[in-house]
């Protein structure tokens, strides 16, 4: 189990100097690739987003990729047309005024100034970037599965607390019947008084029905399942947040099913508190990768 959550960061050398990514990763239902990379650096965007859909798998990730120049030349520039554009330049500037100064930021007007990076460089460029996201990956990976070693615990611990309202509810519910048929024999005896009497027959057969109607064994064995199964998925290997997910809508559907079925202070007190793990259950449980 993985939390969505972490932070990595890698480095590899280039001509150009230390090419660094970052990554950050948050909760998310899908997977959101978002990069941002200087003009400069081309392509490698669109190569680190590549890299980042192939290697995870949900939470939205956020790319930063940045070279920290170390004297080295990141594009070449064609000298000879650029002295050629200012040479011209100056020229035309000696014409219409001579006094005038002609600032270099006026060829970075002049297209094709810089020579495109060669299929070389490129292929260096993202050999690097490679290197540096594995890294950045591998450590993101280190702080996430940590995290998610101490989501898995709180999420055990709160099963734990489930289950041990669902066994009290199911140790409740044979004393039910009891309970509904001293109920309902004191509110028949408000309505009719004690003139009339009690038909015993008619009188066990509404506590039967009642006792059927308000049976929770299915709704126990359900939710029993749900979390046998939301317990084996605290060892999967691979993303299981979708699932747990789920599953948590069904125990939740299960455990106020029994609230509406079961009118026990008792049980209406047992399904409070698991409504209340399973609700904290929910929160954690979106971060999980």
């Amino acid at each position: 189990m993985k939390s969505m959550t972490g932070f990595g960061v890698g480095e590899a050398q280039t001509p150009a100097g230390r090419l660094i990514v970052e990554v950050r990763a948050v909760n998310h239902r899908f997977l959101d690739v978002r990069v941002r990379a200087p003009r400069e650096l081309g392509d490698l965007g669109a190569f680190a987003e590549q890299l980042a859909r192939e290697k995870l798998t949900r939470g939205r990730i956020e790319l930063a990729i940045r070279v920290e120049s170390t004297g080295g030349q990141a594009v070449a520039l064609d000298v000879d047309r650029a002295r050629g554009a200012y040479e011209a330049l100056c020229k035309l500037r000696d014409e219409l005024s001579p006094s005038a100064d002609v600032p270099l930021s006026l060829l970075s007007a002049v297209p094709d100034l810089f020579s495109p990076a060669t299929e070389k460089e490129r292929e260096t460029m993202r050999s690097a970037c490679r290197s540096a996201f594995d890294r950045a990956v591998s450590a993101l990976e280190a702080m996430r599965v940590e995290e998610g070693r101490v989501l898995r615990d709180d999420l055990r611990a709160r099963l734990v607390a489930v289950r041990r309202a669902a066994d009290a509810i199911g140790a409740r519910a044979p004393q039910l019947v009891e309970v509904y048929q001293k109920r309902l024999k004191q509110r028949l005896a408000r309505l009719l008084g004690s003139e009339v009497p009690l038909d015993p027959g008619r009188l066990e057969q509404e506590v039967a029905l009642l006792a059927d109607r308000s049976d929770v064994t299915e709704e126990l064995i359900r939710l029993n399942s749900h979390c046998g199964q939301f317990e084996a998925l605290f060892d999967a290997v691979e993303a299981c947040g979708r699932r747990l997910d789920f599953l948590l809508q069904e125990m939740v559907r299960e455990v106020n099913t029994i609230g509406s079925k079961a009118q026990d202070a008792d049980v209406a007190h047992l399904v409070v508190e698991a409504k209340s793990e399973l609700e904290r259950m929910r929160e954690q449980v979106q971060n999980v990768e």
